[in-house]
């Protein structure tokens, strides 16, 4: 367990809601030595603390913890098939369907989504009045927390007012959100109209396709998730031995139609929104690395990815 000194409370909109994060340094303290933050997505388990620690010994192995504030967001869920323990006004964030990964209402909350609890974040961080030297921002995400930063990277409408720059750190997600009804032909290197749409009438639909969005994502256009999408950096971290269904793999019709395995569907999207959409994205294969947050955000490749050269 992390030490609980280390967790702070967010509020969220005007009333009584709150979501918990694990961090190096009190968010509304000031602090002339952060330089860049990384805020962490845990997986489907829900473990911030854990990823709280894996982040923690990457930013030592970095070098980096002199300057550099962690953060690990907690999505809590009490809903279908999660149980946490819930504290008193904790947002319940939904387990299933249109999820916290997806940016989905608050069960307890209706007017709260998982991306606003990323934008308010985001915008605290961004405080001068807090953190004046802050020149950039990471937000990265393993597995199920890697699908919540891909799909907020281009859903999000605060990105350009924070005055920070923001790098999207995407890792070893079972699926990604099209910007079009165009997914990977045998191989992965060519791209057409998905030919088994009529058996599989969901594989356009949000979270992996544009339409039918609900909550925060149903506030932007789908011109704008393009545009947003094209413009905004990410890289995509995929562990080279990520190619099992093992640890929540998706292997629903709308998923499969992506790709194989998590790597496949990683190179597959990347391929296609660079080549075919003009984004400026990086594909990072990490050696040795399988479906495990630790092996990848502290292997000696992703250390500059999170904490930039030392």
């Amino acid at each position: 367990m992390a030490d609980p000194a280390c967790a702070e409370w967010i509020p969220l909109g005007a009333g009584a809601a709150r979501a918990m994060v694990f961090r190096t340094h009190a968010l509304d303290t000031g602090n002339a030595s952060i330089r860049r933050a990384v805020v962490m997505v845990h997986g489907q388990g829900r473990d911030a603390d854990s990823y709280f620690r894996s982040t923690l010994a990457a930013a030592f192995l970095a070098g980096a913890l002199e300057d550099t504030l962690v953060v690990s967001m907690k999505f809590a869920s009490h809903d279908g098939g999660c149980q946490d323990t819930l504290a008193e006004g904790e947002v319940n964030w939904p387990c299933a369907g249109n999820s916290w990964r997806a940016g989905g209402v608050a069960v307890n909350a209706p007017t709260l989504t998982a991306y606003d609890f990323a934008d308010v974040l985001l915008r605290k961080l961004a405080r001068k009045d807090v953190f004046p030297n802050l020149a950039s921002i990471v937000l990265a995400g393993h597995s199920a927390g890697g699908q919540f930063v891909s799909r907020y990277g281009m859903a999000n409408t605060v990105h350009e007012s924070l005055g920070v720059p923001v790098t999207y750190v995407v890792a070893n997600p079972s699926s990604y959100g099209y910007p079009d009804e165009n997914r990977p032909r045998a191989g992965g290197t060519t791209f057409g109209p998905f030919g088994e749409g009529r058996n599989c009438t969901t594989y356009d639909r949000w979270p992996y396709g544009l339409e039918g969005r609900g909550g925060y994502a149903s506030r932007v256009s789908d011109e704008a998730m393009r545009k947003q999408l094209v413009s905004r950096p990410v890289v995509y971290l995929a562990g080279e031995l990520d190619t099992t269904p093992l640890a929540g793999f998706d292997a629903s019709c709308p998923a499969m139609a992506q790709g194989p395995n998590r790597f496949e569907r990683a190179r597959a999207f990347h391929r296609y929104v660079t080549t075919t959409h003009g984004a400026a994205h990086i594909f990072t294969p990490v050696p040795l690395c399988g479906h495990n947050a630790r092996c990848m955000f502290t292997s000696e490749i992703a250390l500059p990815v999170l904490f930039g050269a030392r």
